[in-house]
C-alpha cells in the first residue's frame, strides 16, 4: 500500500515551496473594487473620458495611447504595454511605477484586489 504512495510523496516533496501557482483574480469582485475608480475613469466601449482616460480595452494596450485623452509626458514616454503585470505595478503605486504621472492615487495595496481589478480590466474588450 504504501509502495503505491512514495511515488506521489516523493513528487509533492521535491516540489519547490511556493511552486503552486497564484489565485487568479476574480473579475466580479474586481468590478466591485472598480468602484472607487469610477470617479475618475469611465469604461464603456466609446464613452467619455474624464478625470482620466476612458479604461474600456486597456488591458494589453500601449499606456498612454488612447486617442483624446492628454496624458502626462511621463506616461507617454514609459514605453509600457498594460500587461497583467504592469498593471499590477502600477495600481500598486502608480507614482511608484510612473514618476510624474498625472494620476493622485495613491494606490491599491492589497495584491489580491490588485489581481480582481485586472481581471475585470481584462473583460472591457469586444468578444
Amino acid at each position: 500500500m504504501f509502495s503505491r504512495l512514495l511515488p506521489a510523496l516523493a513528487l509533492i516533496a521535491a516540489a519547490p515551496l511556493g511552486a503552486q501557482s497564484a489565485p487568479a483574480g476574480d473579475p466580479v469582485k474586481g468590478s466591485r473594487q472598480f468602484l472607487q475608480c469610477k470617479a475618475c475613469h469611465t469604461v464603456t466601449e466609446k464613452g467619455a473620458h474624464t478625470v482620466g482616460p476612458n479604461l474600456w480595452g486597456v488591458a494589453g494596450a500601449k499606456a498612454g495611447s488612447k486617442p483624446g485623452f492628454t496624458y502626462s509626458q511621463a506616461l507617454t514616454k514609459a514605453g509600457i504595454t498594460w500587461t497583467p503585470q504592469q498593471l499590477d505595478a502600477f495600481l500598486a503605486r502608480p507614482n511608484g511605477k510612473v514618476p510624474g504621472t498625472k494620476m493622485v492615487y495613491a494606490g491599491l495595496p492589497s495584491a489580491q484586489a490588485r489581481k480582481d481589478v485586472i481581471a475585470y480590466l481584462a473583460t472591457l474588450k469586444k468578444r
